[in-house]
């Protein structure tokens, strides 16, 4: 029952959240999804509602440099340095941030830093 609380107010801070944040083509939004292990980053366009780049501690790309680091906050800063690099390579230079209902600290800020030493501006 608190975990069906819990989820709820997430989901009306992630709602609040996305009324005022919307990717467009030349900003896409940058969107992150944490669970209990893994960490993804997706830059989505929403007015043709594609992902345009993806990236996850799952990614084929990153998972040797994932099982070598051990520090979550490492990792998440790996995550968002590869998402970078990828938006990067499809000429994305701006992008919009959406921490989607998440507290902009710890995993969630240490993916922001990633995509900010990576390339990306927002």
């Amino acid at each position: 029952m608190i975990q069906n609380k819990k989820h709820n107010r997430w989901q009306k801070k992630k709602a609040s959240i996305r009324k005022k944040v919307h990717g467009t083509s030349q900003r896409p939004r940058l969107t992150i999804y944490r669970s209990a292990k893994h960490i993804y980053a997706q830059i989505i366009d929403d007015t043709t509602g594609k992902t345009l780049v993806s990236a996850s501690t799952l990614s084929k790309g990153l998972r040797d440099d994932v099982k070598a680091l051990k520090a979550p906050m490492e990792i998440c800063k790996l995550v968002g340095k590869y998402a970078a690099k990828q938006a990067l390579e499809k000429k994305i230079q701006h992008v919009v941030y959406d921490r989607n209902g998440y507290l902009y600290h710890g995993r969630v800020k240490a993916v922001a830093d990633g995509a900010r030493e990576g390339g990306l501006k927002f």
